[in-house]
């Protein structure tokens, strides 16, 4: 029987391995592209390799993903790409508004709104835009025609979208932060974040929860249902300059004016970082690629940090300068190795390598959609909004079951025990239209009874008196 039981089970081990082997397979047919990082030899250094270098050793389709633009007359420049990675919107801060297809050259639209804007944001595909210009929030369409302007949003500083809910968030030079939804045209709700301007913001795309950051070194944690931060922690001794969160939503980077650069586990909150490192000068802008790559601005370098919340790094991945234009924003494009650069004087756009995603989900974001595609995805991701009312610190809280006695919800609670219901039952169908409507015509009749009774009563009383005056004559 023990023979008997080893070689079943030596067939079950090797059932399980011919499963496995297939489903690796199936894995590789599926995910065929692998991410390439820059290796070096020797005493070699990467973040010693240019970009002219670096445009040599590649193909020539990769070689094209490196240029800049000079526009050195409304800069500083932001910058965004869209969720497929395909279009590129710039706004300079004198007006200067662009959008077009950065792969192939096509431009959508450019036009000079001839008013300050301090930052644009891509809506849920490329066909429409939001701009904070100096007073409101304005939304164009890819053609440059403005659509709506959203008088609600005043003063505006910064701007981010929420894909899965449609919701526009703004962040104002009063302290306000306030969400819109696309969809349906309406404010959802104004939130009084009480620590003055909020200049740097920027969301989890794992909770949809947003994060702020504010003159006092505190970082707040913002949710649409919330009237107060759900998080709030104390990042740095001088005010925040930027802030960007891990694509996983696990890892939070934040940068201040003390020239520190930190990386904080923001699934446990703790007082020391999980990274930090000091830079030059005050940084301008953080940004995290989807495979974990942070990029770094100040002043007019660009430095590009190798996953330093797993590995901490004593030098970084890659650099870049912009020599006479300070860095204003960067980003890097989904699904490509490439890193976006708005500089004073233009843009800037330079190869990391395995920095992108190299396998894309079409039924996520297809960068080789046709407009037929384009319109289809719209509707399903109108059909799969989410309520902003299920925003969370954890998404996952809502799946759960509350699994708590009655007693220790009420201990919970404070030892405040919730009233018991007494609900008042009415009767069916006294409320309708008929039944209102024969009521009032009831009490016409009612008043019109007592009407007629009053006069006939006047009228005996009358022929009565009438009677008796007869009756004294004649006698």
């Amino acid at each position: 029987m023990s023979n008997k039981k080893a070689k079943n089970q030596l067939s079950k081990a090797a059932q399980r391995a011919k499963q496995n082997a297939r489903a690796a397979a199936k894995a590789e047919i599926l995910l065929p592209e692998q991410a390439g990082f820059l290796e070096a030899e020797g005493l070699e250094r990467t973040y010693k390799f240019t970009q002219s270098a670096i445009s040599e050793a590649v193909d020539e389709t990769s070689a094209h993903k490196i240029f800049s633009l000079n526009l050195n007359t409304f800069g500083p420049y932001a910058l965004r790409y869209s969720n497929n990675g395909r279009h590129l919107l710039l706004g300079g801060r004198k007006g200067h508004i662009g959008s077009f297809d950065w792969q192939t050259g096509g431009l959508r639209c450019e036009m000079q709104l001839q008013e300050t804007v301090r930052d644009v944001q891509f809506l849920h595909n490329e066909t429409m835009f939001a701009v904070a210009q100096k007073r409101h929030v304005y939304l164009y369409n890819s053609r440059g025609e403005e659509i709506n302007y959203l008088d609600k949003h005043i003063d505006p500083l910064r701007l981010e979208f929420l894909p899965y809910h449609f919701l526009l968030v703004s962040s104002s030079n009063s302290g306000l932060l306030r969400y819109h939804d696309v969809s349906v045209g309406s404010l959802v709700t104004q939130l009084k974040t009480k620590l003055g301007p909020c200049h740097v913001m920027r969301q989890n795309r794992w909770n949809a929860v947003m994060h702020c950051g504010h003159t006092n070194g505190t970082v707040t944690l913002w949710t649409p249902n919330m009237s107060t931060p759900v998080v709030k922690q104390l990042c740095h001794k001088g005010a925040v300059a930027a802030l960007t969160v891990e694509p996983t939503g696990h890892y939070m980077a934040t940068a201040g004016a003390d020239c520190m650069l930190k990386i904080w586990d923001i699934r446990k909150f703790k007082d020391e970082p999980v990274f930090s490192t000091r830079l030059p000068t005050a940084p301008s802008d953080l940004d995290y690629s989807q495979r974990g790559l942070l990029g770094v601005s100040f002043g007019s370098s660009a430095q590009v940090w190798s996953t330093p919340h797993k590995t901490p790094a004593t030098m970084p991945y890659m650099t870049h300068n912009t020599p006479g234009s300070p860095i204003h924003q960067l980003r890097f494009c989904p699904y490509e190795d490439v890193l976006g650069i708005g500089h004073a004087k233009g843009f800037a756009s330079i190869l990391v390598p395995g920095a992108g995603e190299p396998n894309f989900d079409s039924l996520e974001a297809n960068p080789y959609q046709t407009g037929k595609q384009r319109s289809e995805s719209e509707v399903k991701q109108l059909l799969d909004k989410i309520p902003h009312h299920l925003i969370a610190l954890d998404p996952h809280a809502i799946l759960e079951l509350d699994k708590r006695s009655h007693e220790q919800r009420v201990q919970d609670r404070g030892g405040l025990v919730q009233e018991k219901f007494d609900p008042k039952h009415r009767k069916r169908g006294r409320s309708s239209t008929k039944n209102r409507y024969l009521r009032k015509q009831g009490q016409v009749m009612v008043e019109r009874r007592q009407a007629i009774r009053d006069r006939l009563k006047k009228e005996k009383a009358a022929a009565a008196g009438a009677n008796d005056a007869a009756a004294s004559g004649t006698g």
